[in-house]
């Protein structure tokens, strides 16, 4: 078959002389299919004979003797590092004893530690040695699977050499950098599952308790999406939580219940000659492209004059706030019409559908990430800004691209906000959200480093901080102690993060 498609690629060939060349060998293919076919019966006996005489003869005749062997080796090689390390410190003491002068003994200290430390990496090479025999030997049995089968493996068989592979590349250190943060939450957690019921009597993981956390998670996760693909950028949005405000305030003008009650630059609006369907549609149109305006426009003074996004996206959050508080003198504008949340987030069976939004945006989101060649880009340009110009990627283009994407998404969460809240917009609204959004991305082990992050780190991170404040709130604790926890968790992730960026350097 090698053959023939080497020959089908052959240009120096004629047409007729590769047809005949191609003739020829199909014959002989298949010929040779149907001898394997004839001895196919055979073959399949041939090969369980094997698989039953490895599975007989190889732990007990072969791989348990190997790992014996390792396990002793690893113990003299552990009592050879006790004997060098008690031999030093007798050679170190009889030195020191000897030395009068303060400098000469500092100077044999420093010694001393770089013996021990040599000792120690001597022995950790040993054992890697070890380690290294015990796994080749264990891999050994499937790699003659391999051959008798042709990497057709069971599902026990894949799940055993996952497992071993795992054991065999586990790193104490790197996984409590990786997911300690993760732990140290889960902990607190089923810390409050306990102190729950002891406190208020009821207990907290509940069925209603759940997908209320899941309900005020999915706004949130609009706006963390967002956030995300700037911090993959090595950037931030101090806007968010204005963006928020303003979204919130449009979307309650436009789908006010009667005539607004409030004025924009004085002008009182009245949508309650369209459509309820109509008013919803412009209400999101309105909110993206509010959204979007401002985020492309801090994103063309990062992209164009390189200026960090904590200054552009600060000036916006000041820009926004301004003129949404100028323009509506700070009132808040009341409810939105009762019956469109039941259309925009509806509730089946007590189900509230408004998760189903997030879902969607999760999605899409993640195909834009890891299938488009934006995604990719995205990637490059955070990692690398100048490797990626040379490799010819548009670094403005992807910048004001990712901004652009924040902005569609922060439209869209605080429509859904505004359906979930039944209106109560006002440019105070939102107010700390961006600390939200950019803890959720940073616990989620999305890197401030650029380039490094995953769509379900971000929604791990959302999940996390929502229930944690849910949860915290259902005890009764101080709302500003919620932000002493919340500053606490993002303190220990970017430490976390940096420790990972220093050990990678």
């Amino acid at each position: 078959q090698n053959k023939i498609d080497g020959i089908r690629r052959d240009k120096s060939r004629t047409k007729s002389e590769r047809e005949s060349a191609i003739a020829k060998l199909q014959k002989e293919l298949e010929t040779a299919k149907a001898v394997e076919a004839k001895n196919k019966d055979e073959i399949s006996k041939l090969i369980a004979r094997a698989e039953a005489y490895l599975k007989e003869h190889f732990d007990k005749d072969y791989y348990e003797s190997v790992k014996a062997s390792c396990e002793a080796e690893k113990a003299e090689a552990k009592a050879a590092y006790q004997k060098r390390l008690a031999e030093l410190e007798k050679e170190h003491k009889e030195t020191v004893a000897k030395l009068s002068d303060h400098q000469e003994v500092k100077d044999e200290n420093y010694v001393y530690k770089n013996r021990q430390f040599d000792a120690k990496v001597g022995l950790e090479q040993n054992l890697q040695q070890i380690k290294d025999r015990r796994h080749a030997a264990y891999t050994y049995k499937y790699h003659l699977i391999d051959m008798l089968r042709m990497s057709k493996f069971t599902f026990l068989e894949t799940t055993a050499q996952k497992w071993e592979n795992y054991k065999y590349t586990f790193n104490r250190r790197a996984f409590l950098l990786q997911n300690g943060l993760y732990i140290a939450i889960i902990l607190i957690f089923v810390a409050l599952c306990v102190i729950t019921p002891m406190v208020k009597g009821a207990p907290l993981l509940t069925y209603n308790n759940v997908l209320n956390i899941l309900q005020q998670a999915s706004p949130r996760m609009f706006l963390a999406l967002g956030v995300a693909g700037l911090i993959l950028l090595a950037g931030t949005d101090l806007s968010v939580g204005r963006m928020v405000g303003m979204g919130m305030t449009t979307a309650t003008i436009i789908m006010h219940q009667g005539v607004n009650t409030g004025g924009v630059f004085g002008h009182i609006f009245d949508f309650t000659g369209m459509s309820i369907v109509g008013r919803m549609i412009l209400a999101l149109v309105m909110c993206i492209l509010l959204c979007t305006f401002f985020t492309t426009l801090a994103g063309f003074f990062t992209a164009k004059f390189k200026m960090h996004p904590f200054i552009s996206t600060m000036a916006n959050m000041l820009m926004i706030f301004g003129l949404v508080t100028y323009a509506t003198k700070g009132v808040s504008f009341g409810a939105i019409e009762p019956s469109i949340p039941a259309i925009i987030i509806p509730k089946v069976n007590g189900f509230p559908t408004i998760i189903l939004w997030a879902v969607a945006a999760i999605v899409i989101v993640w195909f834009i990430w890891n299938k488009t060649t934006f995604g990719k880009n995205l990637y490059a340009v955070g990692g690398n800004p100048e490797a990626a110009a040379v490799s010819g990627i548009s670094v403005f283009a992807v910048t004001v691209g990712a901004f652009v994407l924040a902005g569609i998404l922060y439209g869209f969460g605080s429509w859904l906000e505004c359906a979930r809240m039944v209106g109560s917009g006002s440019a105070a609204y939102g107010q700390g959200w961006e600390t939200d959004a950019i803890a959720a991305c940073v616990v989620g082990g999305v890197s401030f480093t650029g380039g490094i992050g995953k769509i379900s780190g971000v929604v791990v991170g959302v999940l996390i901080f929502t229930a944690l404040t849910y949860s915290l709130t259902i005890l009764g604790i101080d709302t500003n102690l919620q932000f002493v926890f919340s500053g606490i968790i993002i303190l220990v992730a970017v430490t976390l993060d940096c420790l990972k960026y220093v050990q990678k350097k």
